[in-house]
């Protein structure tokens, strides 16, 4: 906990200092202390520095923080209660799911809203939640809900008929389709305090649901029944870790487009690092999946300056070969 909390705060740090106008780290840390109440540092910030800082940077670094620290949490959160380290929320269709909602939102309701209320975030959980479910009961249907195999072959489908109904939305509605590609690869480039005060309630109830449920996944990793005679319900702890799960997934896609690989890579160095309780498990991905996603946001707005590279195409070329790595070490030492 100690190392993912000062990984975070170095990455934070570093995201705020570096751009196309370099911030001094020092100064950009006074400058946030000068902003507590009862707070007076002098930062050596030039106004225009501070607006910099205070109105792009801080919000950008900070939505960044809080859709890596939700998918990383909810990936843990997946492979927990599912029994299967391969679950994440692009394999269980959740992503997909909620990339459809969000995409029906875009093609068809106009300023994405109902009055003042932005109905993106509602129609994303209403998807990601219909993916997992259809995952999850195909593969129950197969005869093997809990098989690792069978529900990565189920969420597989279901997230190819979830994109497929997406590519349909979009090709129906040829006025809309930029909007939809740019935030399908994954972008934070219109992060705002707007942006980041609408996901921070779904993250937060997200977190807390799933962050207290560490010791009923490590007792459901045993099986049902040894769970049920330890006092927990299988049946209800599974539905909550899948509505919250899907819920912060949800919130983070609605948020920023599709981005890959922080779900699934993420817990496993975690679990590689601080064992397998999902007691430390859930915490720690949530800090380590937060500073990820920073890093691959600082890596995305300044390899090809001026330009912005999406951070979806980011995590991808780090995130696909890490896990061949693993994939490559776990099939060594069995």
């Amino acid at each position: 906990m100690v190392a993912a909390t000062a990984l975070l705060g170095a990455a934070v740090l570093a995201g705020l200092s570096v751009g196309a106008v370099g911030l001094p780290p020092l100064g950009a840390a006074a400058a946030l202390l000068d902003r507590i109440p009862g707070v007076s540092i002098h930062s050596g910030l030039s106004p225009v520095e501070t607006q910099v800082l205070l109105q792009l940077r801080l919000p950008r670094v900070l939505l960044a923080a809080l859709v890596g620290g939700m998918l990383a949490l909810a990936g843990a959160a997946y492979q927990g209660v599912f029994r299967n380290p391969l679950a994440d929320p692009y394999l269980l269709g959740a992503a997909a799911g909620a990339g459809l909602g969000a995409t029906l939102v875009i093609a068809y309701v106009p300023g994405n809203s109902v009055g003042p209320v932005s109905v993106v975030p509602l129609a994303a959980f209403v998807g990601a939640l219909t993916g997992v479910g259809l995952a999850y009961g195909l593969g129950a249907l197969a005869g093997q809900g809990d098989g690792a195999a069978t529900l990565l072959l189920a969420g597989v489908a279901v997230a190819s008929f979830l994109a497929a109904a997406q590519t349909a939305v979009q090709q129906a509605n040829a006025e809309s389709l930029r909007d939809v590609y740019s935030w399908l690869l994954g972008q934070l480039g219109a992060a705002s305090w707007p942006t980041v005060g609408l996901m921070l309630p779904y993250a937060a109830v997200s977190a807390i649901c799933l962050l207290t449920t560490g010791r009923g996944l490590d007792v459901l990793s045993v099986g049902d029944d040894e769970a049920t005679s330890l006092g927990i319900r299988p049946q209800r702890l599974r539905l909550l870790v899948l509505v919250a799960a899907s819920l912060g997934t949800a919130a983070a896609v609605a948020v920023s487009g599709l981005i890959g690989f922080v779900g699934l890579v993420v817990p496993h160095i975690v679990r590689r690092l601080a064992g397998g309780s999902y007691r430390t498990v859930l915490p720690v991905s949530l800090l380590g999946g937060g500073a990820f996603l920073v890093l691959a946001d600082l890596v995305a707005r300044t390899v090809l300056s001026p330009a912005e590279l999406p951070i979806g195409v980011v995590t991808a070329f780090v995130g696909a070969p890490f896990f061949a790595i693993l994939l490559r070490v776990g099939s060594g030492r069995s």
